[in-house]
């Protein structure tokens, strides 16, 4: 019961978090929003979820994944409202917020409820469980959109409501668990991540290469979707489909991890995500195919290079520390997810969008060798963990 419960929130909220992403460009042109604008809403996600994480993330422990896991429902509930009932865009910055706080407060919640019931078989498949419920939720999210707007009425309305019902379930089967004992507010402390010094080089590296990989995805989830609007891609299942498709083959690329080892999954997937910005960044012409061939190789990419980091922290670190050393490597993909929006709505007072992309594409590139200096360096003083740990 706790497996799929955990697996089924981390699902629902992240297709919640994600369903506006194809339709970003259709609220643009119904609201008349500036690029500025909304770039701001798109980092308002990554702004609200970092402090939920390491604010309510720790209510699990105080107050059970039961209590928690209902905030975060109740909040995303009140981000899909914000955006089915939006008549300005204030409504979407609002609907992002709940949205980020949503994800933030119920991650922490939902890993552990899934480690609480396959305790047996050990942490790492935990991890695999969260890991695939995490990333395949945020590929289902703009797919759905995408084809509900493409092809049903109200497509700036009806992926909100359908995900309300998808809500409505996961309230009911969270609402089925046993309360925890002894419960109390008492007992939440909000905390700060703390590494020791030994797991450092591991996390350091992990951390870089985890935040790349989910920078790229973010670079694609946040403004994509409009620069292929621009370029005359108006099929929404298209745009939704290539968004996907990062996500997608992540998933796909992710059971090559323990096959290539550690090192060389994170290697590989630097690499791929290099190879990936590089095409993005020479796509801006029109090229919806060579957009689509980035995503591709943007995915595998991500699969590897996250799949690797996520895999390194949970095999180095003990049991007694998992947890909150987890905890602050989400933080560094939730970082990561947010960057470009920030810096391309920062770009964008002073640069065309287009431009902004290119320029936050190229920036990410430059910060690859960075990443794989410090995936080499520790594990070059050590022996590598096995992937199957």
């Amino acid at each position: 019961m706790e497996l799929r419960a955990g697996v089924l929130v981390l699902v629902v909220l992240t297709v919640g978090a994600y369903l506006p992403s194809p339709l970003y460009p259709g609220y643009q042109e119904a609201f008349g929003a500036g690029d500025a604008f909304m770039t701001i809403t798109y980092a308002t996600f990554a702004l609200t979820s970092i402090p939920a994480l390491l604010f309510l993330g720790p209510a699990s422990d105080a107050l059970g994944p039961r209590t928690v896991l209902r905030w975060g429902i109740a909040a995303a509930a009140l981000g899909s409202v914000c955006f089915a009932l939006a008549p300005g865009p204030a409504w979407m910055i609002a609907g992002r917020a709940a949205q980020g706080i949503a994800l933030g407060a119920a991650t922490g919640a939902a890993v552990a409820l899934i480690g609480s019931s396959v305790r047996e078989a050990g942490a790492r498949r935990a991890a695999v469980a969260a890991g695939a419920a995490f990333v395949g939720g945020t590929a289902l999210g703009p797919i759905a959109a995408g084809f509900l707007g493409q092809y049903l009425p109200a497509p700036l309305t009806l992926p909100f409501l359908l995900h309300l019902v998808l809500l409505w379930v996961a309230w009911n089967r969270v609402s089925a668990l046993p309360r925890a004992e002894g419960a109390t507010l008492r007992h939440w402390r909000p905390t700060r991540p703390h590494v020791p010094g030994p797991l450092r080089p591991v996390f350091r590296a992990a951390a870089w290469t985890g935040f790349l990989a989910w920078t790229t995805a973010g670079l694609f989830l946040s403004v994509i979707p409009t620069l292929l609007a621009r370029d005359g891609q108006s099929n929404l299942a298209v745009v939704g489909a290539i968004l996907g498709t990062v996500l997608l083959f992540s998933l796909f690329a992710q059971p090559a991890v323990p096959v290539l080892g550690l090192r060389n999954a994170q290697m590989a997937g630097l690499l791929a995500l290099l190879i990936s910005l590089v095409l993005l960044a020479l796509s801006f012409g029109g090229a919806t195919f060579l957009i689509a061939v980035a995503a591709v190789v943007a995915g595998i990419g991500h699969g590897l290079a996250y799949g690797g980091a996520s895999a390194a922290v949970e095999n180095t670190v003990p049991p007694a520390q998992r947890g909150g050393i987890s905890g602050a490597l989400y933080i560094a993909f939730y970082a990561g997810a947010g960057v470009p929006p920030v810096l391309i709505g920062l770009l964008t007072f002073s640069v065309p969008l287009t431009t902004a992309t290119v320029i936050a594409a190229v920036a990410t590139i430059l910060l690859v060798p960075l990443a794989s200096q410090a995936v080499f360096s520790a594990f070059s003083a050590r022996t590598e963990p096995s992937a199957a740990a």
